[in-house]
């Protein structure tokens, strides 16, 4: 095996996604924006017009995107900069593999989704009344969208910065990239956050003054009314659940792409993967370990105030998924001292997970078996006691059986 490999679980490994067995920007891309523009081009659909938001609308219910999903960013971190403020912030929608950001008064709306060969795959909307085209935005996308950011691979980040009143970053001061794993005290830099969460402080709702982020009334929001003219926008709520759902969602379609990519490129390298070498195997084992981890919610920060967001998402969002014969699901909130109430990732749904490379998958599989059953008690996995992993291993038995083997 080729040494380069031997440090890829550092953040300096590098993946050139266009060469072999990439070619990023020449691969077609299958996902849920290419069949909406193969129904748009067919005329199969027409996407309706408002003169408030364009096909925003229209656009969410044909990618089955949520209203109540909206988030608010206002740090000026987008390609629309120019319209992006404190009193015109950027709205974000999202499902559990599509993102729409929209800006009131731009004729260009984005898109993003996750795809099997892609990773992430960006498009923008052309929010003219007369037209409602769709077309993919690689070049514009990818020089953030590639990055350290979000693990040197196509996908998604949730950053956390310091804005002066207009929201303009200040690039001296410190950014964070949040997930579930990040402190509180260090999310939301830059976004407006609606919902309780006691006395867990955030940088949310805030901006400098006097080069200090001025936190002094920034917590449990109830809504952004009295901040700007939230007329135009489909509600006056950036909520506080959607955003911690959002950060697990984009770094674990990360990992999972970043492990995708990595078991692609060994074997292009190798031609085939030689299963009966125990090298293959360690490193084989190791990509995977990434992803069982993060799955798990590892390092999740604990939660010490009790979070409250919006009925309405926590209940579309519950919705999406499978139950058990008992009523139980991966949806299923916590927001006591953890976000769910059975921690391991929602996404091992998704198209993302299935597409993943077989060996991959069935090394991925392998150990989240060892672990939910009990075989592998390393202290990684302490948060998850045996009566917590009896409930998963018995959701998962119900609702995905091909990851835990029957007994």
């Amino acid at each position: 095996m080729p040494c380069w490999f031997n440090n890829f679980a550092v953040a300096q490994f590098q993946l050139d996604i266009e060469e072999a067995p990439f070619h990023y920007t020449e691969t077609k891309a299958e996902n849920r924006v290419t069949r909406l523009m193969e129904r748009l081009e067919s005329r199969e659909l027409k996407l309706e017009y408002s003169p408030q938001q364009g096909y925003l609308q229209s656009l969410l219910k044909e990618l089955d995107i949520p209203e109540s999903s909206q988030t608010l960013v206002f740090s000026k971190t987008s390609m629309q900069v120019r319209y992006i403020s404190r009193h015109n912030p950027r709205a974000i929608y999202f499902n559990d593999d599509t993102y729409v950001g929209w800006v009131n008064g731009s004729s260009l709306a984005e898109i993003s989704t996750t795809d099997p060969k892609l990773g992430a795959a960006f498009y923008t909307v052309d929010m003219m009344p007369w037209r409602a085209k769709i077309q993919r935005a690689d070049y514009d996308c990818l020089a953030c969208h590639s990055t350290s950011m979000t693990q040197g691979v196509p996908g998604h980040t949730i950053r956390s910065v310091l804005t002066t009143f207009d929201g303009s970053i200040d690039s001296q001061k410190q950014s964070f990239i949040t997930s579930d794993a990040s402190p509180f005290s260090q999310r939301w830099g830059g976004w407006y956050v609606t919902g309780r969460h006691g006395d867990m402080k955030h940088m949310g709702n805030a901006y400098l003054k006097a080069g200090m982020l001025d936190t002094s009334a920034n917590g449990n929001w109830t809504h952004v009314r009295d901040e700007f003219d939230t007329q135009n926008y489909l509600s006056p709520y950036s909520d506080i659940v959607a955003l911690m759902v959002l950060e697990h969602q984009t770094q674990m379609h990360n990992e999972m792409t970043r492990a995708d990519f990595v078991v692609r490129q060994m074997l292009h390298q190798q031609g085939s993967a030689p299963t009966d070498a125990e090298e293959w195997k360690v490193q084989l084992a190791s990509v995977a370990k990434r992803v069982v981890d993060r799955m798990l919610f590892c390092d999740e920060a604990p939660l010490t105030s009790e979070v409250k967001g919006s009925v309405v998402f926590a209940d579309h969002f519950t919705r999406r998924g499978p139950s058990d014969s008992s009523g139980r699901s991966l949806r299923d909130f916590d927001l006591q001292t953890r976000m769910f109430r059975y921690p391991l990732s929602y996404l091992i749904y998704s198209d993302a997970f299935d597409s993943l490379q077989d060996c991959l998958k069935q090394e991925v599989c392998r150990q989240l078996e060892a672990v939910l059953t009990g075989k592998n008690q390393s202290e990684e996995y302490a948060h998850l006691d045996a009566t917590c992993r009896a409930d998963i291993v018995q959701i998962l038995r119900e609702t995905k059986p091909d990851v835990i083997r029957a007994r």
